[in-house]
């Protein structure tokens, strides 16, 4: 079996393989999210304390928190469960995945320090914590350096410096030529420009409110003036026609 040691704190990790049963047997039966002494495992990892994140079988079936066995079982998933992505709104799919404990089964187990001991081991814990990728919101960057609200962002993003190996050809090594450092573009910076940007939309949306309620009031007016014609053509009508047949009326009586 191999462990997979990590090491959060300074970024580094290293695999060891282990073929003594015995040395193992301190891992079975063990759960995931529970600390392991490994004192076992020799004189260099004496005082040395691991978690135990997870790991995978011979075939590459992962382990998943919560399923109590130490073997392989099939479990019908959704969106938002562990060892699975939705591929589909709504979709569900049954698939096979480990158990949360440990067993003789396993390829691999994922081990991540949470108390060193005496002697540094090396590729795990010799080396100082590096940050290859830095923040990219400003206010996790004014955390991070412990700046104020006034001090410019851009002049501490963490940059990385971009390098390409090319090959020479013939008898000649390799030559690595820099192209430049890559900073990455820093997220809720507000600029003159961005606030510019914000009044620019606030003023359009204002102007857009008020030419839409000059247009309701314009179409309520076209309306009221319709209406009032037509009432007035209607009464009109209805003055003609009384008008009419008292004419009609009046003949009448005459002949009689």
């Amino acid at each position: 079996m191999k462990l997979n040691l990590a090491n959060p704190t300074t970024g580094q990790q290293k695999t060891v393989e282990i073929d003594d049963e015995h040395k193992l047997m301190q891992f079975y039966d063990r759960r995931m999210g529970m600390e392991v002494s490994v004192d076992h495992l020799g004189d260099e990892f004496k005082g040395y304390v691991f978690r135990i994140s997870g790991g995978n079988d011979k075939q590459g079936f992962p382990m998943m928190q919560g399923v109590l066995k130490n073997q392989r079982v099939r479990i019908l998933f959704k969106d938002g469960m562990p060892c699975f992505r939705e591929r589909r709104n709504g979709s569900r799919k049954r698939k096979s995945v480990r158990g949360c404990i440990v067993n003789h089964d396993l390829a691999i187990l994922n081990l991540v320090l949470v108390k060193a001991g005496e002697q540094q081991i090396e590729g795990l814990n010799d080396g100082a914590g590096e940050k290859r990728l830095g923040p990219k919101r400003a206010q996790k960057i004014r955390k991070m350096f412990e700046l104020e609200k006034g001090d410019d962002v851009r002049k501490f993003v963490i940059r990385r410096d971009v390098s390409v190996t090319q090959d020479l050809g013939g008898t000649e090594e390799p030559k690595t030529v820099s192209r430049g450092q890559k900073a990455p573009k820093i997220q809720r910076l507000i600029t003159p420009r961005a606030i510019q940007r914000k009044r620019a939309k606030r003023n359009g949306m204002v102007k857009k409110i008020v030419a839409n309620r000059e247009a309701l009031g314009q179409y309520r007016n076209t309306i009221h003036e319709h209406r009032a014609a037509v009432k007035a053509a209607r009464k009109e009508e209805i003055a003609k026609k009384k008008k009419l047949g008292k004419k009609k009326s009046v003949k009448s009586v005459k002949k009689n």
